[in-house]
């Protein structure tokens, strides 16, 4: 009797079944581009991509992968590790995807949290083991996995996948210490997937050039959008977007026409490579940033050598996938000072409330930005008081049930009604597109038992690049930079670490008790 999980009857609306709908109309067509084993560029089509979730869907079906489950998958991006996350889609699992680079205590935090079914490597690669109570797994590039440890032989639970079941948790920085766990469901993500389509983001013909980490919701942004799309995914190896040269050699051999990523790719671009991005202008047409401001001399500077590129600021949370989107306009008004994040997304609003919980209407007036979208994140994993603090019932209208995201992020409209982000309500800050907890840093620095407090902010390095620096109450001579560094290291991704340390004899405090930033910052500047 055949499987009804993937009986073709009664197809859930699923990540899968979205982004695979190209397949069965254009089977043929270039899928995802990669760089192959042999260093050459490969293609991927929509039916061998098909194929392969297929396949993957009825190894983890095998290995006794239901319904309900947790798989870790560590990976870059690349056509195997996509096919991976999309047949775990299909059979109902919850992938959760993680860097090859993550610190073994964060991904222990992980594991230990998520009690994953499953764990699983690209074959020929390094395997970690992070414990040994977890099962292990390598995908090769066939469709095939091979198990190092089995699952535990379990009865399933639930009988089929529905669109409101987890699709995925993305773990962010924690302000209790902790990784947080972003749950989203496929109807949620694919709401967000749809209102970027009713956008116009992207065209089938585009070949999309993907720059982050697959561990990040970006990477998924960029995979589900893309291919839904009928357009063609392009992934570019990490290593490249250290190596301005090699990047655009791969841009160009690939034949990108959108590049994805956080404004600060473009800085090393521009400084060092400038007649290397003009000779992009026949080819690329588009760029969608995100994670962070881009700085406006950059821009124009990117503008010059590029005419008449189109330029999209997307804007938001992880709890929303993002929430808005705006074209910067073309040219640039020579008196703007910031870039619009534009409106919600079509098919979500956003509110402006003031600490009494009151709309703020007028420009020029912050506000705290309170999303109202079909793409709300489920909650945080096993973190209900966290996830109450932030779904909270509508402001404007409690008594319906109805929730909104309350993101922290503050904004004030412009004269037409766009939005301008201006900071944070809490200490979360994003620096290349990573959202920090700052909390968690601090927290992490006191644990060295000669620190007796920390403060970390995020202030302007040299060439207007936020970077992370620690105030830190200890003895120089007892404490090193170094050593402080490392005791982060250990635990936190390399965006984490603070850049720079200041030793003090106390922290200078405010009328409230607490750290004074400000006097910090200033005295960081001295």
């Amino acid at each position: 009797m055949a499987d009804e999980r993937f009986s073709p009857r009664f197809p859930a609306d699923t990540l899968d079944a979205f982004a695979l709908a190209p397949a069965t109309r254009t089977p043929d067509e270039p899928a995802v581009v990669e760089l192959g084993a042999s260093g050459s560029v490969t293609t991927v089509s929509y039916g061998e991509l098909a194929q392969r979730v297929e396949e993957y869907a009825r190894e983890l079906t095998a290995a006794g992968v239901h319904v309900g489950d947790r798989v870790v998958v560590e990976s870059h991006t690349s056509a195997a590790a996509i096919a991976v996350l999309l047949a775990c889609a299909r059979v109902g699992a919850v992938f959760i995807p993680v860097d090859p680079g993550t610190p073994a205590l964060r991904l222990d935090t992980v594991i230990g949290a998520t009690g994953p079914a499953l764990y699983l490597h690209p074959a020929g690669g390094p395997a970690r083991a992070p414990r040994d109570d977890v099962p292990l797994g390598a995908f090769d590039a066939d469709g095939r996995i091979a198990l190092d440890r089995l699952p535990p032989d379990r009865r399933p639970r639930r009988r089929g996948v529905v669109g409101g079941d987890p699709a995925y948790v993305i773990f962010t920085s924690g302000t209790t210490g902790r990784p947080k766990g972003v749950v989203m469901s496929h109807h949620a993500a694919l709401a967000f997937y749809r209102g970027t389509q009713r956008f116009g983001a992207l065209s089938p013909g585009d070949r999309v050039a993907s720059t982050s980490p697959l561990a990040f919701d970006v990477a998924l942004f960029d995979i589900c959008v893309t291919l839904g799309s009928g357009a063609t995914l392009i992934a570019v190896p990490r290593p490249f977007l250290s190596f301005p040269r090699r990047l655009l050699g791969f841009l160009r051999d690939t034949a990108a026409t959108v590049v994805h990523g956080v404004p600060s790719l473009w800085r090393p671009l521009l400084r060092h490579e400038p007649d290397g991005v003009a000779a992009l202008g026949g080819q690329l047409r588009g760029i969608l940033f995100a994670g962070e401001n881009f700085p406006l001399p950059e821009l124009r500077r990117l503008r010059e050598l590029l005419p008449h590129l189109r330029v999209v600021n997307a804007f938001g949370a992880t709890e929303t996938v993002a929430c808005s989107f705006a074209e910067v306009p073309d040219p640039l008004p020579e008196d703007a000072e910031a870039l619009s994040i534009g409106h919600g997304y079509p098919g979500a609003e956003i509110l402006l409330l003031d600490e009494q919980g009151e709309p703020v209407d007028e420009p020029g007036v912050a506000g705290e930005m309170y999303v109202r979208c079909p793409s709300l994140f489920s909650g945080y994993w096993d973190d209900p008081d966290a996830t109450r603090a932030v779904l909270v019932p509508d402001p404007l209208e409690p008594r319906s049930g109805q929730l909104v995201y309350r993101s922290g992020d503050l904004a004030y409209r412009g004269p037409a009604g766009e939005l301008y982000f201006c900071g944070r309500a809490d200490s979360m800050v994003k620096i290349r597109g990573n959202r920090i907890e700052l909390g968690e840093i601090e927290r992490r620095l006191a644990e060295h038992p000669d620190v007796a407090a920390a403060v970390v902010l995020a202030l302007d390095g040299p060439g207007g690049e936020a970077a992370l620096t620690a105030f830190v109450v200890a003895s120089p001579a007892r404490v090193a930079p170094a050593g402080l560094a490392e005791l982060c290291r250990r635990a936190m991704p390399a965006y984490m670490i603070p850049k720079r340390f200041h030793f003090l004899a106390e922290l200078p405090l405010n009328a409230n008790g607490k750290a004074d930033r400000g006097a910090l910052e200033a005295l960081a500047g001295q």
